[in-house]
């Protein structure tokens, strides 16, 4: 008898391993000794530790450089409002200088088994986000990461832009106030809504994956909402502050 639960049990984790969802770490993997949200360290901790994918946030300076960063203001300074010069030495938790984009796609070049998940945030018109989206197109075609790095956006025009400037990249929307069908029609590859909109629209994932999309729902943390959503069908990718909750779990299974 005890062989026979032994052997439910190996075949009940072979199958979750198998069936979980790619992690990614929100804001790269910043709930660690030495790391901040945005920061370098983040990306290399989140490489190091085996996430399939990073996510980062990106904000345009009144002067045209691309910055990482989360919110839109730092120590109540506007990022579009001001020059990179004003805020280049601005200190992240973790004492690091905050990264410009480069500087961040250069890092991401050493890890290359970690996939790159933009998000460039909206600005305050189009002009702007029109920018910022070509200037994230062809830094990232300069540095050769094209072929792993995938945007995602609250703004519906900047996923436009992205798809016109790049038609071959995954472009996901999030913002939650599209269905997969409007999403499908726009030429974008992917849905990636906040675990709220699931469970408004709990038909939306399998919606999305009848027609060909792919499935990212943000940001799971906890181990019983990370094991409910590992588990559930039609999601492809989990975006996480809490990575290493999931990826214990596939390495401890067989």
């Amino acid at each position: 008898m005890q062989r026979y639960f032994i052997l439910i049990h190996l075949i009940f984790c072979t199958i979750f391993c198998i069936a979980q969802p790619r992690v990614v770490a929100h804001r790269g993997f910043w709930r660690t000794e030495g790391s901040a949200e945005n920061s370098i360290a983040s990306l290399q901790k989140a490489a190091e530790i085996g996430c399939w994918g990073c996510e980062f946030d990106v904000w345009l300076t009144a002067d045209g450089v691309p910055v990482v960063y989360h919110d839109a203001t730092i120590e109540g300074i506007r990022i579009e409002d001001t020059t990179f010069a004003s805020i280049m030495n601005h200190r992240l938790p973790n004492g690091e200088i905050i990264p410009t984009l480069q500087q961040y796609l250069q890092e991401a070049r050493r890890h290359p088994n970690c996939r790159l998940i933009f998000e460039i945030k909206p600005h305050r018109n189009t002009k702007r986000e029109g920018m910022i989206s070509e200037l994230s197109v062809e830094l990232v075609n300069m540095l050769g990461l094209a072929n792993r790095t995938d945007y995602i956006s609250f703004s519906k025009n900047i996923c436009k832009r992205i798809h016109e400037l790049a038609p071959q990249a995954k472009v996901a929307y999030l913002n939650g106030d599209l269905s997969p069908k409007e999403i499908k029609e726009q030429g974008w590859t992917g849905i990636d809504y906040n675990v709220k909109v699931f469970e408004k629209q709990p038909n939306w994932a399998k919606e999305a994956k009848e027609l060909g999309l792919e499935v990212n729902v943000w940001t799971v943390d906890g181990k019983e909402e990370l094991y409910r959503f590992a588990t559930m069908p039609n999601i492809d990718i989990i975006t996480t502050n809490e990575p290493t909750i999931l990826l214990k779990s596939n390495q401890h299974n067989p």
